[in-house]
């Protein structure tokens, strides 16, 4: 059986996270999606949740193939209701969740220039990026804390400590860090552990080269020529280039790490 995302091969039930449920929000493309595949080839059983019912399918036929189980929720994480959802699934259809990974985030709507800021999407962008993770991380800490174990993994970005997008990511970003480190303390005597994961340049369906060209005047080479100057590595990550830390912050070999905001992003703007 072929590992999504990791060289080698595993037999059946000897992975990683053996036994164990996992919350995934946004599995049905990019970041969040190799993040499910690889938890489930590790032997997790896998809820993931998006707005997108094809995608969802997509990943449900991908666990599937490696012949292990995932529940598709289709959900807006930019909601209260839509955050939670997947992980009041995980506990009414599985009895628990042992890890959850809060990868949604994106730049919504207008409002962003602070010289002409009209419209609500300053607000938007912090409730998907920001607030959603303390919405699903509060659906799941009390079940994590009767179990006396969890893991929550949260997908920042080099913008949570660089000043490298719009505001409101910027902003939504670094709150994340706060947010990390108030959760971890918090959870810490209940056997729960609070990590953040922070890529930067990766090549998934949200980097639209040709509209990153249009708007620095360049062309989509050159876009992405200079997106790649600007980690030590010269080049942009492939999904599947995070899912060992998010496996190893999910599995009993990160049982010593919490609180941290561990960059994935192959040396970025050193």
């Amino acid at each position: 059986m072929a590992v999504a995302g990791a060289a080698g091969e595993r037999a059946p039930g000897t992975g990683a996270l053996v036994g164990t449920v996992a919350v995934v929000s946004g599995g049905s493309r990019g970041i969040g999606r190799a993040i499910v595949e690889r938890y489930a080839a590790e032997g997790a059983t896998v809820v993931t949740s998006a707005r997108n019912r094809s995608g969802l399918d997509e990943a449900v036929a991908a666990v599937e193939a490696l012949g292990g189980r995932c529940l598709a929720v289709e959900a807006d994480a930019g909601t209260p209701e839509g955050a939670r959802r997947p992980v009041e699934v995980a506990l009414a259809e599985l009895g628990r969740v042992d890890v959850l990974v809060n990868n949604v985030g994106s730049t919504i709507g207008r409002g962003h220039d602070p010289f002409a800021a009209e419209g609500d999407g300053f607000e938007l962008t912090l409730a998907l990026n920001l607030t959603s993770v303390w919405w699903a991380s509060t659906a799941a800490l009390p079940a994590m804390r009767e179990q006396g174990a969890g893991s929550i993994i949260s997908i920042g970005s080099g913008a949570a400590i660089r000043s490298s997008a719009g505001a409101a990511y910027v902003a939504a970003k670094h709150g994340m860090v706060g947010l990390t480190k108030a959760l971890a303390t918090t959870a810490a005597p209940h056997g729960v552990r609070v990590n953040m994961i922070s890529p930067g340049w990766t090549d998934t369906s949200l980097v639209d080269w040709d509209a990153i060209a249009a708007r620095s005047g360049r062309t989509a080479a050159e876009a992405k020529a200079a997106a790649e100057a600007e980690n030590a590595q010269r080049r942009v990550l492939d999904p599947t280039e995070l899912t060992g830390m998010a496996v190893l912050l999910a599995s009993a070999d990160g049982a010593g790490i919490t609180g941290q905001d561990i960059h994935v992003d192959g040396g970025y703007r050193l």
